[in-house]
């Protein structure tokens, strides 16, 4: 037995040890593992769009040479088949097929900085020349001629045919010709260019990528995917997987995993999610009958005839048989749904459990805030009700002299009124932040969330520092946000800021809010002049449970960050310039 072959054997006990012993004492090269990917758009473009994902795996596991193979659909298939690959990254579609035909399955879902989650991340857009006034919809593209990639293009064909068949259109039979042009995806676009097509098939943001090619076509029955930043024609499905094979050891699949999951996004915003539920394609195949579901096609007496002309006996016994399996594979198929079914309700139950737990984390971060401020709070109150009190002291004295005038109660009337407006309006901020409710989206104005935040800063600290607020943004500028969770994450904010500038006279502190344009997003940055931090406090910063106050507990600005990440959003930190002093940039995406 050759060294190599015994250093493929040991593998799954490699990566068991934690590749803890070198690979050197049993073969002087590393051991390859081979990434068949489908380059949709091209090889030279599938290198480009991959390499940081190869080179992560390399660094993450580097007893391994990972290398990435390029394929279309049937030859993707072909190497599967004949075990030439060990792990595989396809479309959606391709993926189910596969797992029908060769049991492979998914370790991770790609996940797209653009998509709103790993399971609503592709769709297809339906595009014509955008001088064609008479093509706006699905329905105009009766009797028309449509390139495609080819029938078995997922994103560049069968998510189309279905909106398609739900329209009362039917390709095979109503297109004047459907055109398949192979890959890259590309040529597509060249087909409706240069005039051999009247329309074309693609994966949605293909254009969006390309200002010279989103001017020059127009996409038709364009609909409204929340939070989904490109035009499509279709609903959106999940995003591509990564999937072993079965003769992958499991500790490699493992290893594999681990690493996807902890590697960081790269500079196209795409990183790794556990698998994603792959249902809806399921479903989008069993209404195509197409990949694991063609048995669901109902054989035509033509397609019988020429296939089973033989012998009447061959073709009673076929029919029987296929009868028979169509029962039972059908009964399986039942069985199966049930299964899936069961999963996903508890998958759901989950989710709304977590979604809970999370509300309650939050709920609880709003009143550690409260908390830390509400040691001037009682100083704060004091002065309206003070000034209460004085005012009905003098009316008693007046009374007991003998010098209370109508003016004198109207005066001293007002001025109670005042005062106890002012203490109402302190408790209802305070109520109103403290209290516990579900999360809502609302369309509101980025400086009236902000105005607000610094008046319930304001309303609870005694000797509150001076805000600057300045707003650059332009008139109707809008962010879809729940203000709450905004104001929270502005207040944790500014209460940092004062805690940084404690050490400083009071006249020297203070913080401003400048409000500004971020591309296609909205900025807001809060300054304080306080002592900053080093690079150690740099570097954990958004750590949970990591805090440099004695009294801290670490979790203020790790919520905020992800309060910001699930409004499609960031916040961001960096050393003020010029110094001294630090700079909080909560970025959001405008309301269109």
């Amino acid at each position: 037995m050759s060294v190599l072959a015994v250093c493929r054997m040991l593998r799954p006990l490699l990566f068991l040890a934690a590749l803890a012993v070198p690979c050197q004492a049993v073969a002087q090269a590393r051991e390859v593992v081979r990434i068949g990917v489908l380059a949709f758009q091209g090889v030279d473009a599938a290198v480009g769009e991959w390499r940081p994902m190869i080179a992560g795996l390399n660094t993450a596991l580097p007893a391994m040479d990972f290398e990435l193979l390029q394929f279309d659909h049937d030859g993707l298939r072909r190497a599967v088949a004949a075990r030439e690959v060990d792990f595989v990254l396809t479309n959606p579609g391709h993926y189910v097929e596969l797992e029908a035909e060769f049991g492979v399955a998914r370790i991770v879902t790609l996940a797209s900085a653009r998509a709103p989650s790993a399971e609503r991340a592709v769709g297809s857009a339906v595009v014509v020349d955008a001088g064609r006034s008479e093509l706006n919809r699905l329905e105009d593209l009766a009797g028309r001629r449509v390139a495609v990639v080819g029938r078995e293009g997922f994103g560049g064909y069968q998510l189309v045919w279905r909106e398609l068949l739900r329209t009362g259109i039917d390709p095979g039979r109503d297109f004047a010709a459907l055109i398949e042009v192979g890959f890259p995806m590309d040529g597509v676009l060249d087909a409706v260019a240069n005039g051999r097509a009247d329309a074309g098939i693609v994966r949605a943001c293909l254009l969006e990528g390309d200002p010279v090619r989103a001017a020059r076509f127009k996409v038709l029955s364009v609909r409204a995917e929340a939070d989904f930043p490109c035009a499509t024609s279709t609903p959106l499905y999940p995003d591509w997987p990564v999937a072993t094979l079965r003769h992958t050891p499991p500790a490699l699949a493992k290893a594999v995993a681990i690493a996807l999951l902890a590697m960081p996004a790269d500079e196209a915003g795409m990183a790794w999610n556990v698998p994603a539920d792959y249902q809806s394609v399921h479903e989008l195949f069993r209404e195509l009958q197409i990949g694991p579901y063609a048995y669901l096609r109902e054989p035509t007496l033509s397609a019988l005839a020429e296939r089973y002309w033989p012998t009447v006996a061959v073709v009673l016994a076929a029919l029987l048989g296929w009868v028979l399996y169509t029962v039972r594979v059908e009964h399986l198929v039942h069985a199966r749904t049930a299964e899936l079914r069961e999963a996903l309700a508890q998958r759901e139950a989950l989710e709304a459990r977590m979604r809970a737990n999370q509300e309650q984390a939050d709920h609880l971060a709003r009143l550690s805030v409260l908390g830390e401020l509400s040691g001037t709070l009682a100083h704060e109150l004091n002065q309206p009700l003070a000034g209460i009190g004085n005012y009905a002291s003098s009316l008693l004295r007046r009374a007991d002299n003998g010098r209370l005038t109508d003016d004198a109660v109207r005066e001293a009337a007002a001025e109670i009124g005042t005062q106890a407006e002012r203490a109402a309006g302190i408790l209802a901020r305070i109520r109103a932040f403290a209290r516990k409710r579900v999360a809502q989206r609302e369309v509101h104005v980025p400086a009236a969330i902000v105005a607000d935040a610094v008046a319930l800063l304001q309303g609870m600290l005694a000797h509150a520092p001076r805000v600057e607020i300045v707003d650059h943004l332009a008139a109707g500028t809008r962010v879809d946000v729940d203000a709450l969770q905004c104001q929270q994450v502005l207040l944790n904010l500014l209460k940092n800021g004062v805690d940084a500038m404690s050490t400083l006279p009071h006249p020297e502190q203070v913080l401003s809010v400048t409000l500004g344009q971020h591309g296609t997003s909205v900025s807001i940055a809060v300054r304080d002049v306080g002592c900053g931090l080093d690079d150690e406090g740099m570097a954990r910063l958004f750590e949970a449970f990591h805090t440099t106050k004695a009294d801290g507990l670490g979790l203020g600005l790790s919520i905020c960050k992800r309060i910001a990440e699930a409004h499609g959003g960031r916040l961001l930190a960096a050393r003020a310039e010029p110094p001294p002093g630090m700079v909080f940039t909560l970025i959001l995406p405008a309301h269109e």
